[in-house]
């Protein structure tokens, strides 16, 4: 692997993360593909909106269908059809966020499958024997997600947790995927700055900030980021995990990271919110029943070339499968677009102007 930082504009740079088979510019935005989909869209279609590279989740594809059943496809690759780069989350925000129950060991975490209500393990040895198999091409290091509240002795004492299982995905890993550490310390500055030390002493490919957006309120959230960024290593990618309003990308940009995902453009798109260039649009309001203008008339996409507001509205409130397939278009190919222009002004050292200009149309 080799990551470039092309050109900077402050914080925010532009970069060039590659392999022997494949290359992406950063910043750069990951789809989610939770289950081995992003739900609504074909991989033809995601390639046609912009997508570069997808997110895929362990924990799930561990439960279903399992990961030696994706193996035996030939890995995400052959089972899913997408012929992309591909990251995989180790499921340790899963395990957190899903398993409410769970019990937290030395060695891993016993949860209850939130399907079935069966009981797994998974901890380092097991995140990276799965992400294996899957055949990612970027993988995760197993991290404890500390929850929003909690005290300092809890967030510290996960925070060891984290770094000794980051020591261990190092000594299990073997092969040609990259491996990324995950950084964690809640929201106590000195101890998000203990977590970056310890994972640099460990040399990972790249580095992700984890444990944010889980309640805490937003000006927290960006405060770790801004102090966050710059304290990981220059050549390495640093990747913002699980964050991803159009905002909250252009204030982690800022601070100087470079890859992000979110399931909000195709949430948003299954409950009728469009993201468009004057800001948010609930397509099934009803002042939208007669409304024949192209849902936003500056967007190039496949959905705004060809379909109204009013067919959109219909569409929607007729609880029609196609509601949620041209909604998922757009939003996504909005976001790519976004996240081009974004590159586009840092390599023209104009992203602070970039920066206003985006939030002052969408206000």
């Amino acid at each position: 692997m080799q990551f470039s930082v092309l050109c900077s504009d402050g914080n925010a740079r532009l970069g060039r993360l590659e392999t022997d088979r494949w290359s992406l510019q950063t910043p750069l935005f990951m789809p989610v593909a939770t289950q081995g989909t992003v739900k609504a869209m074909t991989p033809l279609e995601l390639k046609e909106v912009g997508a570069e590279i997808i997110l895929c989740n362990t924990y799930h594809l561990y439960l279903r269908p399992g990961h030696t059943v994706v193996e035996a496809a030939g890995g995400l690759r052959g089972f899913t059809s997408w012929d992309g780069p591909i990251l995989t989350d180790s499921g340790g925000f899963q395990v957190y966020s899903l398993s409410p129950l769970r019990r937290i060991k030395d060695t891993g975490v016993l949860f209850k499958s939130h399907i079935d209500g069966s009981m797994h393990f998974l901890g380092p040895k097991e995140a990276m024997q799965i992400q294996r198999a899957l055949g990612a091409d970027i993988i995760m290091a197993f991290d404890e997600c500390p929850p929003y509240p909690a005290t300092y002795e809890y967030v510290l004492n996960s925070l060891q947790l984290t770094t000794r299982w980051a020591r261990q995905c190092k000594e299990e890993h073997v092969g040609q995927q990259l491996l990324f550490g995950i950084v964690q310390g809640g929201m106590y500055k000195d101890l998000r700055l203990l977590s970056a030390s310890e994972l640099k002493a460990l040399d990972f490919d790249g580095y992700a900030l984890g444990g944010v957006s889980v309640g805490e309120p937003k000006d927290m959230m960006y405060d770790i980021v801004s102090s966050m960024a710059t304290e990981l290593p220059q050549d390495k990618p640093r990747y913002l995990m699980g964050v991803g309003f159009p905002e909250d990308i252009l204030h982690a940009v800022e601070a100087g990271f470079d890859m992000f995902d979110c399931v909000i453009p195709t949430r948003l798109a299954r409950h009728g919110t469009l993201l468009t260039s004057l800001g948010r649009l609930s397509i099934k309001g009803q002042r939208y029943k007669s409304d024949y203008a192209p849902l936003d008339p500056g967007c190039n996409c496949y959905t705004c070339r060809n379909f109204s507001r009013a067919y959109l509205n219909h569409l929607f409130r007729a609880k029609e499968i196609l509601a949620v397939h041209l909604n998922t278009i757009h939003n996504l190919y909005f976001y790519f677009e976004f996240v081009r222009k974004m590159r586009l002004a840092i390599s023209q050292k104009r992203f602070n102007d970039f920066k206003n200009e985006w939030l002052c149309a969408v206000e």
